[in-house]
């Protein structure tokens, strides 16, 4: 019941013109920077410490551009719901899919594609559209939302042009799966997060920053041989926005390891630099810390070492 009222508000909600819901952007940003002042914290001490040679002014112009283009991502996000191929097509340009087409639809190998969370990362679920080639798969990974009726409708969003959404749990086993099929994929990663203690095994530095980085997007392209893209976001003008494909390589399994994940992160930054509040600032992306991890290790070693001595006695 509460996804069909969701979905119904929602839906009448996306039928405004793109103009109005972006005037109740306008509407919604005061509130939410002025008065409920949503993590308002987080985004100054993540722009502080990725901009140190930035001006107080600076930062936070910077950091009000970024709460109006959030404000911006919620509703091209809403309007998203009743988009036609035609009208998302007027909002979103891809550059650079000649080399993925003839990758993966000439020569059957599957790609592998890095994105970041730089607005408006829902319209590229659209990428089935630009393409000709029934054979090829298309996908995202996700995180599945808690809210079991959210998480619904936000699958029917990003399903709705033909790219299939895998759950991050299920992803290797999937795409091996499509693999083995022989079956050519383009699936993209949003792999800019962070990840759970369990998951570090790769530091580097990103916005001057020692970063744990997910390094399993990098593993599936060299266990399947795939060729590896970076996907870039820019705005154009609001509500427009132009994705680029920069390819990293033609076959991950001929490069070194955490080769792919470095460049992504370099690419990655120079892309946020570019347009700083076009990304997702409101993570605490650097909130696990070297000392935290090596602390973790070592009372992790210290719990072994005493279950150790108590299976002996």
């Amino acid at each position: 019941m509460t996804y069909h009222i969701i979905r119904t508000l929602w839906k009448l909600m996306s039928l405004l013109p793109m103009g109005i819901l972006h005037l109740l952007s306008n509407l919604i940003y005061f509130p939410l920077y002025y008065i409920a002042r949503y993590r308002r914290k987080v985004v100054r001490k993540n722009l502080v410490n990725a901009f140190p040679e930035k001006t107080e002014k600076e930062i936070k112009k910077i950091e009000k551009d970024f709460y109006a283009s959030f404000c911006d991502y919620v509703m091209e996000t809403v309007k998203l719901m009743s988009m036609s191929p035609t009208k998302i097509k007027k909002h979103l340009r891809f550059e650079g899919t000649e080399e993925v087409e003839r990758l993966a639809s000439q020569e059957g190998r599957s790609c592998v594609v890095y994105m970041g969370h730089t607005f408006n990362w829902e319209f590229v679920t659209s990428l089935p559209l630009y393409f000709k080639d029934p054979k090829i798969q298309f996908g995202q990974i996700y995180h599945p939302l808690a809210n079991k009726a959210m998480d619904r409708l936000f699958l029917d969003l990003r399903n709705q042009y033909g790219a299939e959404s895998i759950s991050m749990a299920n992803t290797l086993r999937r795409i091996l799966q499509l693999n083995k099929e022989k079956t050519p994929f383009v699936i993209g990663f949003i792999a800019d997060q962070v990840p759970t203690w369990e998951a570090i095994n790769h530091w580097l530095t990103f916005f001057h920053q020692d970063t744990p980085v997910f390094t399993g997007t990098e593993k599936i392209a060299r266990r399947t041989s795939s060729a590896v893209f970076y996907m870039s976001l820019h705005r154009e003008k609001r509500g427009h926005y132009v994705a680029t494909f920069h390819k990293l390589c033609e076959d991950a399994s001929q490069t070194i390891e955490n080769e792919l994940t470095n460049k992504y992160f370099a690419l990655l930054e120079e892309n946020i630099k570019e347009e700083p509040h076009l990304w997702l600032w409101t993570h605490k992306r650097w909130k696990r810390t070297r000392k935290g991890y090596a602390e973790r290790e070592a009372k992790r070693a210290r719990d072994l070492q005493k279950l150790k001595k108590r299976s002996q006695s």
